[in-house]
């Protein structure tokens, strides 16, 4: 059923009360489903049930919903799980206000506004609706006075470049970055995060038409690697060093050359493989390489309380703050919002609001 045209069930119409509702009463909400991957046009919205919290669960009615490329190689059928077809839920960024928490839910209230963690299976919890219901660890505070736009542009794009970059990669002052990807959600964060720490981003992009809208947001320098030898310029801007670190989304062939682009004993972080060829490694040894889960970090209590205060004291302070490509009103736009997303003409995120 394509968005365009979908209807409700009839056995859920238009009459079927919002919740919440009492107990012997069965709720529904509106949300994006999958039978079949493909393209944008495979997402439907249909109205599926909605239980009461349960043992440690919240309820949250969604506010705004942030993109992020790996739902639409979830949608695709090339992410690294597969989607729990048919009927999958899609999904990990969304901002909103708690309605009701089960049973011994201590951390969080009705009123309360939150995010998703991003830390879940969203072929299950997919926040792509109007109400989720999430365990209490798959939820975080939203930032004290941050809109609901803003917290779904947020976390995850943050999160990664904090625990990629820094708790993982161990980027610090005066590092030489590169930065793949830099036009994405998550690399103008990393390009914030790099300035906070004090390291010199080095943004990489494809070609000239983000070159500005680069340096404006802070990058040190822009490569772009269509017409530009990545590893020549690094090692120019460097004085001949190479960089400390590479943050990379793409992964490929493409892997080396960024090794090659390390000073000796340099870090490369791989947290995206966007070109799904096999991953080639520079010979540039020593060099050290990790690849990051975001979701996996994201399970730790205590890596949550460490992102959270990073994330929240640089809103704060203006040194962080998510560049929103375009804002797209009413889950009936998702299609239209993954279409700008695989176009890749946008910089920084992409949000519904619903």
């Amino acid at each position: 059923m394509a968005i365009d045209n979908a209807v409700s069930n009839p056995e859920t119409s238009a009459s079927t009360p919002a919740f919440p509702l009492s107990v012997d009463q069965k709720a529904f909400t509106r949300a994006v489903l999958f039978h079949e991957t493909g393209g944008p046009e495979v997402l439907s919205i249909e109205d599926v049930p909605l239980a009461q919290p349960g043992p440690g669960e919240v309820l949250i009615r969604v506010e705004a919903i942030g993109l992020n490329r790996a739902e639409a190689l979830f949608r695709a059928g090339a992410y690294y799980y597969p989607p729990t077809l048919p009927g999958s839920r899609l999904g990990y960024e969304a901002a909103g206000v708690v309605e009701s928490v089960g049973e011994d839910v201590t951390a969080f209230a009705p009123g309360d506004a939150v995010m998703s963690a991003a830390n879940f299976d969203f072929g299950v919890h997919g926040v792509y609706a109007e109400h989720i219901v999430l365990p209490e660890e798959s939820v975080v505070r939203s930032p004290d006075g941050v809109d609901a736009v803003t917290s779904a542009a947020m976390w995850l794009a943050y999160t990664t470049a904090y625990g990629g970059m820094v708790e993982t990669g161990g980027l610090a002052p005066g590092d030489h970055v590169v930065i793949t990807g830099a036009s994405s959600g998550v690399g103008t964060a990393a390009v914030q995060t790099a300035l906070r720490l004090g390291a010199i981003p080095i943004a990489a992009t494809r070609g000239e038409a983000k070159r500005g809208g680069l340096l404006e947001l802070g990058a040190a320098h822009v490569i772009t690697t269509d017409t530009e030898d990545l590893v020549k310029e690094v090692r120019r801007i460097t004085g001949g060093a190479g960089a400390r670190m590479v943050f990379d989304a793409v992964g490929g062939p493409g892997f080396a050359a960024l090794g090659d682009a390390l000073t000796p004993g340099g870090t490369a972080v791989l947290y995206g493989w966007l070109d799904r060829r096999p991953i080639e490694l520079s010979m540039n040894w020593p060099l050290t390489i990790h690849t990051y889960a975001n979701g996996v970090l994201t399970r730790e209590p205590e890596f949550r309380r460490r992102a959270a205060a990073f994330i929240g004291s640089g809103l704060t302070s203006g040194a962080l703050d998510p560049v929103i490509a375009e804002t797209f009103d009413g889950l009936e736009r998702i299609g239209d919002a993954h279409r700008l997303m695989e176009s890749n003409t946008h910089t920084g995120k992409i949000v519904v609001r619903v």
